[in-house]
C-alpha cells in the first residue's frame, strides 16, 4: 500500500529509497537498512495466472517496506518436516516481492551484491524464513537481496495454453529489478552474486545457461542442487494427475478457476509419497526452446556463462533429511536388499554401482549405501561433470559441509548448512535443524567463505583441478581434501558405458514385467513396484 510521506506516522530517520515503481520506506536494524516486500512485479492472479511476470502498477508517495510481503501459495510441510522446517505464510495476492539488507543506502556506496533464490523443491518455502535473515551480511558489507517467486503447479506446471517455466521468469524478473534498481541501495549492479541452496542452486543452473539472463550476474554458487532440466512428461503426469482428482481439463484456463486451497491440497496430495531418493511425480524446471533452450548441465558442460565463476558443493549425508523425517532410514534398513534394488531403479544402474559402494563402505548401513548412491547420482556427479568442464576466465570452487547435526539421525544432512551460510544458526528456526549449541566458529568459517567470493571471487581455498581439492566444514578448522568422492564417483564413469535402462523406472505401469538377474534380484528399473512402493508405503505408514 502507498504511504505519503507527509502522513506516514513513521520515524524521520527511517532510510527512504527510490525503486524504478516509487519509494520505498524501509527499517534501520542493528546497524543496517532493510527494506521487506518491494513488488519486483505484478501479483500473478486473474488474468495474470500462470503468464509470465508483468511490472507491477507504480505508486505514489513513499511506500512502507516494513514488513515482509506475502508468501506464494503453498501447501505446508508434513507435520513431520514442518519440525524441522520453517516454511512461514504471509496471506496476499503481491507476492512477487523482495527484501534488501544494506549497510550504506545510496549510490555512491557501489558495494558486493549477493541475492538469495530460495530452495523447497519448487513448491515450498519463501524469502521469509527467518533462516534467511540478511543482516550478517550486510555487516559485512554486502547489499543482500530476497525475493519470492512462484512455487508448485502455480510456477511450474505444462499447460498447453501457458507458456513453461513462470517461476523461472519470475526469479529473472527479479535479478532484472536488481540490475536496475540495486545502486540506489548502495548496491554495485555489476558485483552481483547469486547463491540458492536445492531447488533455488537448480534455479541457478537453469539461469546460468539462460541466453536471457547473462550480464544479470557475476558470480554464483550452488549449494546442494546441480544444473538440470525435469522430464516435460514427467511435469504433464503430475499436472494431469492433478487435473483427474479435480475433475477438469488439464489446461491453465481450467486451473485457474479452481478454488486455490483446493488446488493446493490436491497438489499435496499428489505429490505426498514423492521425494529425491524415491521419484515420483513432481514439478520442475523444463527446456521450454526460450528462456531454457536447452538442459541446463550441457549447455553448461559446452561453454556457456564461460566468465561466471563458481562455488559449489553438498553436505556429507544430504539424503537423511530425506529419510529420517518420514521414517524412511529404518524402513530402508528393514527391507535391505529389495533396498538396494530400488536404488537401483532409482538410479539407472546395475549391480556393479552397489557392490563398489559396498567395497568402499564395508561397515556401512544400507540406508547409508543407498542415500549416498542416490546423493552421488542427483547430485555430485554432475557437480563434478560441471566443475571438470569449466575452463577459461573463470574460477570454479568445491566445497562439502561435513558437521552433524546435534538433532538425533539427522548427521549431516541437505539444508543444515544454511544457518551456517547466513550466520544464523542461533535463531530457533536454524536450531530446528541442527539443535542446540551449533559451533559459531563454523559459521564465522563459512560465511566469510561466501563473503570473499563476492566481494573478490576468492572464499580461501585453491580452484578446481585434476586434484580435484574440496573445502571441508566440519568439527574443528576447515580443510582442503583432495578428491574425497572420487572412488565412488568413478563407478558412475563406468556405469555411464553401459546400456541405458528405461527412462522413467518411477513411472513403470502396475502390470509392468519384472526382469531378474541371476540370485532374483530385480534389475535396472524393476524394483518401482516391488522396492519403491514398498518404501513409500512404508515411510508413510510411519507418518501415520
Amino acid at each position: 500500500m502507498a504511504v505519503d510521506a507527509a502522513d506516514a506516522d513513521l520515524p524521520a530517520h527511517d532510510p527512504v529509497v527510490a525503486t524504478p515503481y516509487g519509494a520505498v520506506r524501509g527499517r534501520y536494524e542493528k546497524g543496517v537498512a532493510v527494506f521487506r516486500g518491494i513488488p519486483y512485479a505484478a501479483p500473478p492472479f486473474g488474468p495474470r495466472r500462470f503468464l509470465p511476470p508483468v511490472p507491477p502498477e507504480p505508486w505514489d508517495g513513499v511506500r512502507d517496506a516494513g514488513a515482509f510481503g506475502p508468501t506464494p501459495p503453498k501447501p505446508p510441510y508434513s507435520e513431520a518436516f514442518a519440525r524441522l522446517l520453517a516454511d512461514p505464510v504471509v496471506p496476499g495476492d503481491d507476492c512477487l516481492n523482495l527484501n534488501v539488507w544494506t549497510p550504506e543506502p545510496g549510490r555512491g556506496a557501489r558495494l558486493p551484491v549477493m541475492v538469495w533464490i530460495h530452495g523447497g523443491a519448487l513448491t515450498r518455502g519463501s524469502s521469509a524464513v527467518p533462516v534467511y535473515d540478511g543482516h550478517s551480511f550486510a555487516r559485512d558489507g554486502v547489499v543482500i537481496v530476497s525475493f519470492n517467486y512462484r512455487l508448485g503447479v502455480e510456477g511450474y506446471g505444462l499447460f498447453p495454453d501457458a507458456p513453461a517455466n513462470p517461476g523461472l521468469r519470475d526469479q529473472l524478473a527479479a535479478l532484472e529489478w536488481v540490475r536496475a534498481s540495486v545502486a540506489e541501495f548502495g548496491g554495485d549492479p555489476d558485483r552481483v552474486t547469486v547463491f540458492g541452496e536445492s531447488a533455488g542452486a537448480i534455479s541457478i543452473g537453469a539461469l546460468l545457461a539462460a541466453p536471457r539472463a547473462r550480464g544479470l550476474f557475476h558470480r554464483a554458487v550452488l549449494q546442494s542442487g546441480p544444473p538440470e532440466a525435469g522430464d516435460r512428461d514427467k511435469v504433464r503426469r503430475m499436472v494431469r494427475r492433478m487435473a483427474a482428482r479435480l475433475k477438469v481439463p488439464a489446461t491453465a484456463e481450467a486451473f485457474a478457476a479452481v478454488d486455490r486451497e483446493l488446488l493446493l491440497r490436491t497438489q499435496a496430495d499428489v505429490g505426498r509419497l514423492s521425494s529425491p531418493v524415491l521419484g515420483g511425480p513432481a514439478f520442475g524446471i523444463v527446456v521450454d526452446g526460450d528462456l531454457v533452450p536447452r538442459d541446463p548441465l550441457e549447455a553448461l558442460i559446452g561453454g556457456a556463462s564461460p566468465d561466471v565463476d563458481l562455488l559449489m558443493g553438498w553436505t556429507s549425508e544430504e539424503y537423511r533429511l530425506w529419510l529420517v523425517p518420514g521414517g524412511l532410514l529404518e524402513s530402508v534398513d528393514r527391507l535391505g536388499p529389495v533396498a538396494l534394488a530400488g536404488a537401483m531403479a532409482r538410479c539407472r544402474c546395475g549391480h556393479e554401482v552397489p557392490r563398489g559402494y559396498r567395497a568402499i563402505h564395508p561397515a556401512a548401513s544400507t540406508a547409508d549405501l543407498v542415500g549416498q548412491m542416490v546423493t552421488d547420482h542427483l547430485l555430485r556427479v554432475p557437480l563434478h561433470r560441471l566443475a571438470d568442464a569449466r575452463g577459461g576466465p573463470s574460477r570454479t570452487y568445491v566445497y562439502e559441509f561435513a558437521w552433524p547435526s546435534n538433532v538425533p539421525y539427522l548427521g549431516a544432512c541437505h539444508a543444515l548448512e544454511l544457518g551456517f551460510v547466513f550466520d544464523t544458526s542461533d535463531v530457533p528456526e536454524s536450531e530446528r535443524l541442527a539443535g542446540e549449541g551449533a559451533p559459531q566458529e563454523l559459521a564465522d568459517a563459512m560465511h566469510s567463505a561466501w563473503v570473499r567470493f563476492a566481494v573478490d571471487g576468492e572464499p580461501g581455498w585453491q580452484t578446481w583441478d585434476d586434484t580435484h581439492p574440496v573445502r571441508v566444514f566440519g568439527s574443528g578448522e576447515p580443510r582442503t581434501v583432495l578428491g574425497p568422492r572420487d572412488r565412488e564417483l568413478a563407478l558412475w564413469d563406468a556405469e555411464s558405458d553401459r546400456p541405458a535402462p528405461p527412462a522413467d523406472p518411477t513411472d513403470v505401469a502396475e502390470s509392468a514385467p519384472v526382469p531378474r538377474a541371476s540370485g532374483g534380484l530385480p534389475m535396472w528399473g524393476a524394483a518401482p513396484l516391488s522396492a519403491v512402493r514398498r518404501l513409500r508405503n512404508s515411510g508413510r505408514a510411519r507418518r501415520s
